[in-house]
Protein backbone atom coordinates (compact mmCIF):
# COMPACT_ATOMS: atom_id res chain seq x y z
CA UNK A 1 0.00 0.00 0.00
CA UNK A 2 2.53 2.49 -1.20
CA UNK A 3 0.20 5.51 -1.47
CA UNK A 4 -0.59 5.68 2.24
CA UNK A 5 1.96 8.36 3.05
CA UNK A 6 0.21 10.73 0.63
CA UNK A 7 -3.11 10.66 2.49
CA UNK A 8 -4.02 12.93 5.38
CA UNK A 9 -4.65 10.95 8.55
CA UNK A 10 -8.30 11.61 9.41
CA UNK A 11 -9.99 8.98 11.61
CA UNK A 12 -12.01 7.66 8.66
CA UNK A 13 -8.94 7.36 6.44
CA UNK A 14 -6.97 5.59 9.17
CA UNK A 15 -9.86 3.16 9.58
CA UNK A 16 -9.91 2.49 5.82
CA UNK A 17 -6.13 2.02 5.69
CA UNK A 18 -6.38 -0.55 8.49
CA UNK A 19 -9.28 -2.26 6.72
CA UNK A 20 -7.22 -2.77 3.55
CA UNK A 21 -4.17 -3.81 5.58
CA UNK A 22 -6.33 -6.53 7.14
CA UNK A 23 -7.55 -7.64 3.70
CA UNK A 24 -4.03 -7.71 2.19
CA UNK A 25 -2.64 -9.64 5.18
CA UNK A 26 -5.72 -11.91 5.51
CA UNK A 27 -5.76 -10.78 9.16
CA UNK A 28 -9.15 -11.48 10.70
CA UNK A 29 -8.11 -10.05 14.10
CA UNK A 30 -7.19 -6.68 12.56
CA UNK A 31 -10.42 -6.76 10.54
CA UNK A 32 -12.39 -7.22 13.77
CA UNK A 33 -10.90 -3.97 15.11
CA UNK A 34 -12.17 -1.86 12.20
CA UNK A 35 -15.58 -3.32 11.30
CA UNK A 36 -18.68 -3.64 13.47
CA UNK A 37 -19.74 -7.05 14.79
CA UNK A 38 -22.70 -6.97 12.39
CA UNK A 39 -20.76 -5.44 9.47
CA UNK A 40 -22.42 -5.98 6.10
CA UNK A 41 -20.37 -6.78 3.01
CA UNK A 42 -22.41 -6.06 -0.13
CA UNK A 43 -22.82 -8.10 -2.27
CA UNK A 44 -23.05 -10.65 0.51
CA UNK A 45 -20.44 -13.40 0.69
CA UNK A 46 -22.68 -15.46 2.95
CA UNK A 47 -26.47 -15.34 3.08
CA UNK A 48 -26.59 -16.22 6.77
CA UNK A 49 -23.59 -14.45 8.29
CA UNK A 50 -22.67 -10.84 8.99
CA UNK A 51 -19.58 -9.40 10.60
CA UNK A 52 -15.90 -9.98 9.97
CA UNK A 53 -15.99 -13.79 10.23
CA UNK A 54 -17.77 -14.01 6.89
CA UNK A 55 -14.38 -13.22 5.27
CA UNK A 56 -12.51 -16.17 6.82
CA UNK A 57 -13.25 -18.49 3.84
CA UNK A 58 -12.36 -15.68 1.38
CA UNK A 59 -9.07 -15.06 3.22
CA UNK A 60 -8.20 -18.77 2.91
CA UNK A 61 -8.96 -18.73 -0.83
CA UNK A 62 -6.89 -15.58 -1.35
CA UNK A 63 -3.96 -16.96 0.65
CA UNK A 64 -3.89 -20.13 -1.44
CA UNK A 65 -4.62 -18.44 -4.78
CA UNK A 66 -2.67 -15.18 -4.84
CA UNK A 67 0.98 -14.92 -3.73
CA UNK A 68 2.37 -11.59 -2.57
CA UNK A 69 -1.02 -9.91 -2.71
CA UNK A 70 -0.61 -6.15 -2.64
CA UNK A 71 -3.32 -3.51 -2.36
CA UNK A 72 -2.55 0.03 -3.49
CA UNK A 73 -5.03 2.66 -2.33
CA UNK A 74 -5.23 5.08 -5.24
CA UNK A 75 -8.05 7.35 -4.05
CA UNK A 76 -9.74 7.65 -0.67
CA UNK A 77 -12.52 10.23 -0.57
CA UNK A 78 -14.31 11.02 2.70
CA UNK A 79 -17.74 12.66 2.86
CA UNK A 80 -19.37 12.64 6.29
CA UNK A 81 -20.01 8.98 7.17
CA UNK A 82 -19.14 7.64 3.68
CA UNK A 83 -15.72 6.76 2.32
CA UNK A 84 -15.13 5.96 -1.35
CA UNK A 85 -12.08 3.93 -2.33
CA UNK A 86 -10.42 3.24 -5.67
CA UNK A 87 -7.71 0.63 -5.30
CA UNK A 88 -5.57 -1.80 -7.25
CA UNK A 89 -4.86 -5.40 -6.20
CA UNK A 90 -1.89 -7.30 -7.59
CA UNK A 91 -0.09 -10.58 -7.06
CA UNK A 92 0.81 -13.86 -8.73
CA UNK A 93 -1.78 -16.58 -9.22
CA UNK A 94 -0.39 -19.64 -7.40
CA UNK A 95 -3.64 -21.51 -6.82
CA UNK A 96 -7.24 -21.61 -7.96
CA UNK A 97 -8.94 -18.26 -8.46
CA UNK A 98 -12.62 -18.13 -9.43
CA UNK A 99 -12.44 -21.74 -10.56
CA UNK A 100 -9.28 -21.43 -12.66
CA UNK A 101 -6.27 -23.55 -11.70
CA UNK A 102 -2.92 -21.89 -10.96
CA UNK A 103 -1.21 -20.25 -13.93
CA UNK A 104 1.76 -18.61 -12.13
CA UNK A 105 0.85 -15.42 -14.02
CA UNK A 106 0.96 -11.98 -12.45
CA UNK A 107 -2.43 -10.33 -12.17
CA UNK A 108 -3.62 -6.84 -11.37
CA UNK A 109 -7.21 -5.69 -11.05
CA UNK A 110 -9.29 -2.74 -9.95
CA UNK A 111 -11.37 -2.53 -6.79
CA UNK A 112 -14.00 0.11 -6.09
CA UNK A 113 -15.74 0.33 -2.73
CA UNK A 114 -17.93 2.55 -0.62
CA UNK A 115 -17.84 2.23 3.15
CA UNK A 116 -20.31 3.55 5.72
CA UNK A 117 -18.62 4.53 9.00
CA UNK A 118 -20.40 5.04 12.33
CA UNK A 119 -19.02 5.25 15.85
CA UNK A 120 -15.48 4.60 14.66
CA UNK A 121 -16.28 1.33 12.84
CA UNK A 122 -17.14 0.33 9.30
CA UNK A 123 -20.80 -0.69 9.30
CA UNK A 124 -21.30 -1.50 5.60
CA UNK A 125 -19.08 -2.04 2.59
CA UNK A 126 -20.32 -1.98 -1.00
CA UNK A 127 -17.58 -3.64 -3.01
CA UNK A 128 -16.84 -4.34 -6.70
CA UNK A 129 -13.82 -6.14 -8.15
CA UNK A 130 -12.88 -6.40 -11.82
CA UNK A 131 -12.80 -10.20 -12.18
CA UNK A 132 -13.23 -10.01 -15.96
CA UNK A 133 -9.77 -8.45 -16.26
CA UNK A 134 -8.38 -11.24 -14.04
CA UNK A 135 -9.85 -13.86 -16.38
CA UNK A 136 -8.35 -12.03 -19.38
CA UNK A 137 -4.92 -11.89 -17.72
CA UNK A 138 -4.86 -15.60 -16.94
CA UNK A 139 -6.13 -16.53 -20.41
CA UNK A 140 -9.59 -17.73 -19.42
CA UNK A 141 -11.92 -15.15 -20.93
CA UNK A 142 -15.43 -16.64 -21.16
Amino acid sequence: MEHLHEMPHSPQRRLIVDFYRAIAAHDIELLRTVVSRDWQYIPAISNDQFGPDQLIPAFKRLASGLRKMKIDLLDVLVSDDRVAVRASVSGTQIGPIIGVAATSKPIKFAVHAFHEVKNGKIMRTWHLEDWLSVLQQIGRTP
